[in-house]
């Protein structure tokens, strides 16, 4: 799910070849992991509320300071070995470095990782202060929790809310978990645990959904438009 405007991949060679000022153009790299929360919904669901989101953020932004969007980096860090596709943080941490090397290498300095992961943050946080540092990048990032989306285990206030819209963007409803099942994925010290209660119907959430990515969306492009108005990193500071 992109936006054809705004997606890299969807873009040949001579459209970089012949942007006047890469520098001033924001690249958004996606991070989510693949995980069962609880939600009765596929494991890709970090990836499928991301990608809708950024699509219907970027379509938000005016015309002259529209972002780039990379492919979601899929493989990122996970709190515990039944994590699906999982990496350890050294390697979550080189493969954000890789990528942002990567967009730097094409001319781009300022790039936004936007993170569906709960268990990335400090990664996503630790990772754009090392490369601002090290490579003089112009690095942000944005949390999915910050926007009201947050699909950790304990401390989020919005996993009915993520569970229907999951139901929108899916089309169908979350399989319920089965009887007795009182923690089917556990992630170190913090089980994820299935929501009780039913939940939301299709028609509910058919009805709801929108409205929930509607206003995620703007508070992205509101980021959005914020960062892309941030003056460039005056001087680059040497590596330590």
């Amino acid at each position: 799910m992109a936006d054809d405007e705004t997606s890299w991949a969807w873009h040949p060679w001579s459209y970089f070849a012949a942007l006047p000022n890469p520098a001033a153009t924001v690249v958004i790299l996606p991070l989510a992991g693949l995980a069962d929360w609880g939600l009765g919904h596929p494991l890709d669901a970090e990836e499928l509320v991301l990608t809708h989101l950024l699509r219907d953020a970027c379509r938000l932004v005016p015309a002259d300071q529209k972002p780039l969007v990379v492919p979601p980096l899929r493989f990122a860090f996970g709190a515990d070995p039944t994590c699906a596709f999982a990496v350890d943080a050294p390697v979550a941490h080189a493969l954000l470095a890789e990528v942002a090397a990567s967009v730097a290498a094409a001319g781009f300095r300022k790039l936004v990782v936007v993170n569906a992961s709960p268990w990335s943050e400090e990664i996503c946080n630790a990772g754009t202060r090392d490369l601002r540092v090290n490579r003089g990048l112009h690095m942000f990032t944005v949390n999915l929790s910050a926007l009201g989306l947050d699909f950790h285990p304990v401390r989020s206030r919005s996993r009915r809310v993520l569970q229907t819209l999951l139901t929108a963007l899916t089309g169908e409803e979350p399989e319920a978990a089965p009887a007795g099942e009182a923690a089917p994925a556990p992630w170190g010290d913090e089980s994820v645990r299935p929501l009780p209660g039913p939940a939301a119907s299709l028609a509910v959430a058919v009805a709801e959904g929108p409205a929930t990515l509607a206003q995620a969306a703007r508070h992205l492009a509101k980021l959005l438009g914020e960062i892309h108005a941030r003056p460039p990193l005056t001087a680059r500071v040497s590596p330590v």
